[in-house]
Order: C-alpha cells, then structure tokens, then sequence
C-alpha cells in the first residue's frame, strides 16, 4: 500500500487549514498529523522551518510553505484543476490568494490577540495543542504565557494602535464585499474552488472559530459563513465562472482591498527593505500606515510581479487591473 502524504499542522493555523482544505477537495490520500511535543521529532524531520505546515511526501520528502505546497502538489494532481482556463482570471485568483495569505492575515492575527476574550480562546487551543493533559493551575499558567508571547508579537502583521483601527475597517468592509459577492455563487470564481479560495478561506476560517471575528461574521456576513463551512470540504459544484460573470461584485473587492490597500502596502514595504529602513509608512485608502518592514512579504510581491510578467499577453487582463487600481504596482 502506498503511504500517504503527511500534513503536520494545527486547526488554529490558518496556512495549516488552507492545505488540509486543498487536498481534501483534490481527493489525495493523506493523514492529519497535528504538531506538538509528541509529534516534534517527526516533524523537524521534514521541516526547515519551524513552522506550520509541512508536508511529508510518500517519497520521504518534506514541503513547506502553503503556496508552494499547493502549487507543489497541482503540478501531480492537475485535476480537477483550481485555476479557471482564462488567463486573466487565473491571474485575479492568483492575486486574491496572495491577498489572504498577507493581508488576510492581518485581520486574523490581529483580531485574535486583541482583545481579551479572544486572547483566552486561542490560547487554551494552543495550550491544549501543546499539553493535552494540562488542566486546573497548568493550563492557565500556559495559556498566560501563550497570551504573554503571543500579543507582542502582532507588531509582525503591523498591528499597532495606529494601524489597529485600519484593520478591523478593513476586515468589516471585506467580509461584507464577499457576502455581496457570494451571493450569486457557491466559490469566489463560479462553481468550484480555486486558487484565491484557498488562500483567503484559510484566513477567514481562523477568524471564524475566534470570538470577536467569529460574531461579525455570523451578524453580517451570513454567505461567507457558508462558504467558511463549504470549503473545509469542498466539492467541484459546476464550472468557473467568465470575468463578465464575476466583475459586478468582484471588481468592489479587488478594487476597495487590494488595490487600495494590500498593493501600494506590499509595495511601500518593499522599498523599506531595499532602503534598510528599520519602519516605513505609507498612504494607503484607509489612512497613514507605519510598521515595521518585513522581509517575507516582499519576497512575495516579488513572485506576484514575477507571475505577471510570465503571462505575455496582458491585453484582456490589464484593462481589469487598472480599473482595481492594481496595475502600478504589478508593474514594478
């Protein structure tokens, strides 16, 4: 018998789910293997990083990283396949999953350890993620520190009291763009996942199992709740959808989140580091955004630009672009 893939990963990940989703819609052969100290040894046995997934491969080998995983894995299993056959439609999908990868991450890790009740929620998960057994004295004197750790360290998604209102502006007008747009389909592009599905689900999934995130969603976002729900098992329920179909509720997202705040941030970011400088800030639609610059997000705008400069012919898919304000900074 062929051993199955291995996915090392934890339910309060949002990269972890993202994966988990992936191949459960492909149908591939896996196992669910969460990381902790029993599991440890096994997984730094794949892992270059010490993060959350990694993915052991029937031939010994381990994968990291979410995208590249997914895009890993797509190469050996191209059916059904989570990129619409137009070309600029594929690129959109692309954009948006690099948007919830970044950005959507942003309204997730920031939500999460922002308020009290969130911070004990996601606490006593990774509490008991690590120590199933600890109860009583134990599990509070883990999750203080879990909370401890956890809430200086959102200065990594640029969270601060100045850009901490942005985000959760951000998060309420995003959610309610998908609701609007998921109201006419079951998947952000037509009738099956794609790309774009995966990244930005496995973000709001994470937000939806937390209290505060959780509340807005299920008060004003109804739609996105299912399709939450739809994608921790999805199926392929018809075809992609063409970019006439999806523009009129689409094009309001693309435009208002990503090429009004996600792109010139991942832009400004990466001149930071070009620069040295030790913070940057920015003009972004919602307002002056300072934060410390961070390297991994610039090498993701790099592999976004990298993407489009690939596909050659732009004509069909620039006119898209320049309506979301998003062209400039794919350009370079």
């Amino acid at each position: 018998m062929t051993t199955p893939y291995r996915i090392f990963g934890a339910e309060i990940s949002p990269y972890s789910v993202k994966v988990r989703s992936y191949f459960r819609y492909k149908g591939i052969p896996h196992e669910w293997i969460v990381r902790s100290p029993a599991t440890q040894a096994e997984f730094q046995k794949y892992a270059k990083l010490p993060l959350v997934p990694a993915v052991a491969t029937p031939e010994d080998e381990g994968l990291q990283d979410s995208t590249p995983i997914l895009e890993a894995m797509e190469a050996r299993f191209p059916e059904p396949s989570i990129h619409p056959s137009d070309p600029a439609v594929a690129f959109v999908s692309a954009l948006l999953e690099e948007f919830g990868d970044e950005w959507g991450n942003k309204w997730m890790f920031h939500l999460r350890w922002a308020r009290p009740a969130d911070q004990q929620s996601a606490g006593e998960r990774l509490a008991k993620m690590m120590a199933p057994d600890a109860e009583g004295e134990a599990l509070e004197g883990a999750v203080g520190m879990i909370v401890g750790r956890m809430t200086k360290r959102v200065w990594f998604v640029g969270s601060n009291p100045q850009t901490a209102p942005q985000i959760e502006k951000s998060f309420e007008d995003g959610v309610a763009l998908l609701d609007a747009h998921l109201a006419e389909r079951p998947f952000l592009f037509g009738g099956r996942p794609a790309f774009g599905d995966f990244g930005l689900w496995g973000q709001v999934y994470s937000a939806w199992t937390d209290p505060t995130a959780g509340a807005i969603l299920r008060d004003r976002a109804p739609r996105v709740v299912s399709w939450v729900e739809r994608m921790l098992d999805p199926k392929a329920e018809g075809p992609f959808q063409a970019w006439d179909d999806l523009a009129p509720t689409l094009m309001p997202l693309l435009r208002d989140q990503v090429g009004g705040l996600f792109l010139p941030w991942s832009d400004a970011n990466a001149r930071a580091l070009a620069a040295g400088d030790e913070e940057f800030s920015v003009e972004l639609a919602s307002g002056t955004w300072t934060q410390k610059p961070q390297k991994y997000h610039a090498r993701s705008l790099a592999a976004l630009r990298k993407r489009y400069a690939e596909i050659g012919d732009t004509s069909a898919l620039d006119p898209i672009l320049e309506q979301a304000d998003c062209l400039r900074w794919l350009r370079g």
